[in-house]
C-alpha cells in the first residue's frame, strides 16, 4: 500500500519560516519525481515546487528565493523549507509523487495546513 505522509504544519506569523516533510512508502522513492503543491478554497491546486530523482529542482515564481525543496531517498522523505513566510502562501500543501514519466502511477498525500497570520 502506497502512503504519502505529510507533516510540519502550523500556524506561523508572517516573515516565520516553517519546514514541511513527506514520508514515504509502499513505493520505491528514488524512482519518483517528487513534488510539492498547494491549494486555497475556491482555487485550483497550484505547483509550489519539484524535485527529480537525481535532485534538479523548479519553483514557483511566487516562492523562488524564499521556498527550498529537497529530498532525502535513503529516508524516503522529502522536505520543503519555506522562510519569510506570507500570509498568501495559507494553503493545504500537498505532497506528489509522479512516476508516470517511465510507466508508473501518480500518487498524492492527504496535505497539511499552513497558515500564516499575525
Amino acid at each position: 500500500q502506497v502512503q504519502l505522509v505529510e507533516s510540519g504544519g502550523g500556524l506561523v506569523q508572517p516573515g516565520g519560516s516553517l519546514r514541511l516533510s513527506c514520508a514515504g512508502s509502499g513505493i520505491i522513492f528514488s524512482l519518483y519525481a517528487m513534488g510539492w503543491y498547494r491549494q486555497t478554497p475556491g482555487k485550483q491546486r497550484e505547483l509550489v515546487a519539484t524535485i527529480t530523482p537525481g535532485g534538479s529542482t523548479n519553483y514557483a515564481d511566487s516562492v523562488k528565493g524564499r521556498f527550498t525543496i529537497s529530498r532525502d531517498n535513503a529516508k524516503n522523505t522529502m522536505y520543503l523549507q519555506m522562510n519569510s513566510l506570507k500570509p498568501e502562501d495559507t494553503a493545504v500543501y500537498s505532497c506528489n509523487a509522479d512516476g508516470r514519466y517511465w510507466g508508473g502511477n501518480n500518487y498524492w498525500g492527504q496535505g497539511t495546513q499552513v497558515t500564516v497570520s499575525s
